[in-house]
């Protein structure tokens, strides 16, 4: 029974692309993208969950778009309309009471009234600036009335038009990303190494000449994985690691402890800048598969230590 449904409304969706009126579509477009006010979309019942879900799609893509709920625009709601706006009711019947009951208010406020329906000569595409009439044959539903094919092609239709708006707007990622704070693209396209490192006191530092032995306290208190060596003018000398202590003990046993760090730091350290994206410095620690990179010291254009940001931290920010 699945099978057979699923090929039903792969039909009725395909009969939806082929017979759509492109060039109809186009000025639909064009009466969108020439608004200088809000796009507006309403319905009632199922239509109503898709025009909200077509104006959210629309605000996070660069339109300035809301959802108006047709019962409270009928009580007093309305008044956020003015001329500037283009309000968009879909109807799969185009015969729905409350949306002709609001058309004559909406022309008094100066908007311009389109439609999107699914049967021709309707009453709402007569009272209406401009409607489209989306193709439906016939509803996956085996009565031909719940609405499930019609909300689908009509999402489909909203969609293209968010995304349409989209481009000829050209919105941008990083706009999109500003749009969308808390998710994980915003974050991705937002998120500096500056947001995210450590600075001040937080940073593991220490001198040249110092002794291996007397920075261990430092090295394990900052709880970094390393520890930073800076000459007398905070500029990074070079960088010893959990890893080479490790190494160290191995190769020379306690005597290391009374090695300068200058002669058992790695004199050559990857850095990082501030205004660097915070996943371009995680791609960077994850570059070497075979020798990957927990912490990145950040330096500002004259080499000062400015930071030090860790892979943990860009991992605990979801990146």
């Amino acid at each position: 029974m699945l099978r057979e449904l699923f090929e039903q409304q792969q039909k009725h969706i395909n009969d939806f692309f082929n017979q759509i009126d492109i060039q109809h579509a186009e000025r639909f477009l064009e009466i969108l993208m020439s608004c200088r006010g809000v796009l507006i979309f309403t319905g009632v019942g199922k239509s109503a969950m898709v025009a909200n879900k077509i104006s959210v799609t629309l605000t996070s893509t660069g339109s300035r778009s809301l959802f108006l709920s047709i019962v409270d625009a009928l009580h007093g709601d309305i008044g956020i309309i003015t001329d500037q706006d283009v309000v968009v009711m879909i109807s799969k019947s185009g015969e729905s009471d409350e949306l002709l009951q609001l058309v004559p208010f909406i022309r008094n406020k100066g908007a311009r009234v389109l439609s999107i329906v699914q049967q021709k000569n309707s009453r709402l595409e007569k009272i209406c600036n401009d409607t489209i009439v989306l193709p439906l044959a016939k509803e996956v539903c085996p009565f031909d009335t719940v609405p499930t094919t019609s909300a689908v092609t009509q999402l489909i239709f909203g969609d293209i038009l968010a995304i349409a708006l989209m481009k000829k707007k050209n919105f941008s990622m990083e706009q999109y990303a500003l749009n969308h704070p808390s998710g994980r693209i915003g974050r991705r396209l937002t998120f500096k190494v500056k947001d995210l490192m450590l600075t001040g006191d937080q940073i593991p530092t220490c001198d040249s000449n110092d002794k291996l032995g007397d920075t261990l306290v430092e090295l394990s208190n900052k709880k970094c994985g390393c520890i930073l060596i800076l000459d007398k003018e905070r500029k990074l000398q070079g960088i010893f690691t959990d890893g080479d202590l490790r190494r160290s003990l191995q190769k020379h046993g306690s005597q290391a402890l009374d090695h300068s760090m200058s002669l058992l730091m790695n004199s050559s350290p990857r850095f990082i800048t501030e205004e660097t994206m915070a996943i371009d410095a995680m791609q960077q620690m994850e570059q070497d598969p075979q020798r990957p990179i927990t912490v990145l010291p950040v330096i500002s254009k004259d080499q000062q230590i400015l930071g030090i940001i860790k892979m943990h931290d860009i991992v605990q920010a979801g990146l």
